[in-house]
């Protein structure tokens, strides 16, 4: 039991701090990625409500401007993960709906199943399977229009400015491999 309880002490050093350039970039970027998905939704699908904003989208930054060299930001890894996990969130709907509580638990965990099996590893894109259970009547209404948009739309938008945004430092290369 013991030796259960020694495992949380964890075995390595807090990582080093970040640069202030890399602080203001990844700010900058997260920035630039969430300001131009609204500013889209607002001005070209603004009759949808926010129908390409999904609070997923926001961790998702975090990852593509914040940790770019991490394999769980890559583009497979960005707009996979989210397409699969949407995919997975809107069938258990679909199946499981009387039992709110489980279909919860079943998306997202069919969610990390499904992107574990396809390299297509991505933590926002558990909260993306989520919301499809959990997102109120207008998501659920949407059925698998919710796959294309939001959540397909949305992550090809935030890779197209991460591709832009974070290649104009010399400091920066996203992505480092694509699959």
């Amino acid at each position: 039991m013991m030796e259960f309880f020694q495992k949380m002490k964890g075995t390595t050093k807090s990582p080093p701090m970040t640069s202030l350039l890399e602080i203001f970039l990844s700010w900058a970027g997260g920035i630039a990625g969430i300001s131009t998905v609204v500013f889209i939704n607002d001005y070209y699908v603004s009759d949808t409500g926010r129908l390409l904003v999904i609070a997923s989208f926001g961790a998702s930054a975090v990852l593509i401007f914040g940790a770019i060299k991490s394999p769980l930001e890559k583009p497979r890894n960005l707009v996979g993960g989210h397409i699969i996990s949407a995919l997975v969130g809107v069938t258990i709907f679909k199946l499981l709906s009387p039992c709110m509580w489980l279909a919860a638990g079943v998306a997202v965990g069919t969610a990390i199943a499904a992107m574990h099996a396809t390299k297509t590893l991505h933590p926002p894109a558990g909260a993306t399977s989520l919301i499809a259970v959990i997102g109120g009547a207008k998501i659920n209404a949407m059925g698998y229009f919710y796959v294309l948009m939001p959540v397909c739309a949305g992550a090809l938008i935030l890779l197209v400015v991460a591709l832009i945004f974070n290649n104009i430092p010399k400091t920066r290369r996203y992505p480092e491999y694509w699959i």
